[in-house]
């Protein structure tokens, strides 16, 4: 697994001329972010030697390099899932890449359901915390120790003071902001009126199919780490209607300005930290 890590970061250096600071994973209809940057360069992840492809609808399979002002970023457009039948070694399989390259600060954004009758579509989340009753774990198995130590804390995963950092760029730009904490689950099934009630019961705000494999294994490397999830609907029992992909797309799309602006703000004060 090293030996494929080291060839994927490789050769992504090589198409780079300066080291990002940043990596960023961009989820469901949130790609159009890496719009933003300049200097760009591209590269479709089947050209990454052991990249896997993304399968999913608003996941566009991309990885885009580029600056934001003066700070130079590397965003996947996409991501990888377990329930694209994807091993964990394979979902987490970019942010170690990362690690590799030495990029200090990783973000991370979903489009989330909402557990909390509090929230709403369209609502932007800080994820503070998180919830994982999944088995299966990207740490499980021999330690990489070049990465982290057999067994890593996670006593604040999604760094404390970047948070407080997103926090006040968010009051300045006028853009409300909840903060929660996320129920990771393996999908690809939405999940039960019951199984909602009892995410809501251990005291989680939103639900999702991503992001925490990820956040772990940042974690584990010693990265800071924020998270923002896009709340694209109600979960299962909250409202009485069907949940489908389709409404996943469309409400990120509504949400897109407000995103972008918040993310670029954060980017720009964390770089001078």
């Amino acid at each position: 697994m090293l030996d494929q890590i080291q060839q994927a970061a490789d050769f992504i250096s090589s198409r780079i001329l300066e080291p990002p600071q940043f990596g960023i994973i961009l989820g469901s209809g949130l790609g159009s972010f890496a719009d933003q940057l300049e200097s760009k360069v591209t590269i479709a992840f089947e050209d990454i030697p052991h990249f896997p492809v993304s399968t999913v609808e608003g996941h566009e399979g991309k990885m885009v390099i580029g600056k934001l002002e003066n700070t130079v970023v590397l965003v996947l457009q996409g991501r990888f899932h377990y329930y694209e039948g994807y091993s964990m070694d394979q979902v987490v399989f970019p942010v170690r890449c990362m690690l590799y390259l030495n990029i200090p600060n990783l973000i991370v954004t979903n489009a989330a359901g909402s557990v909390d009758m509090n929230y709403k579509p369209g609502d932007l989340m800080l994820i503070k915390d998180h919830i994982k009753f999944h088995a299966d774990s990207p740490l499980r198995g021999p330690n990489i120790s070049a990465f982290g130590p057999r067994f890593n804390d996670m006593s604040d995963p999604y760094t404390h003071r970047i948070r407080t950092l997103a926090k006040a760029a968010a009051k300045r730009l006028d853009i409300p902001i909840k903060e929660g904490v996320y129920y990771y689950m393996g999908g690809p099934s939405y999940e039960t009126a019951s199984e909602i009630k009892a995410i809501r019961i251990l005291g989680a705000n939103a639900v999702g199919m991503s992001t925490v494999p990820e956040v772990i294994v940042a974690s584990h490397g010693g990265m800071n780490v924020l998270g923002l999830s896009c709340i694209t609907n109600m979960a299962t029992g909250i409202l009485d209607h069907p949940i489908g992909h389709e409404d996943v797309i469309k409400t990120s799309a509504t949400v897109k300005e407000k995103f972008i602006t918040l993310l670029k703000s954060i980017i720009s004060q964390w770089a001078n930290l």
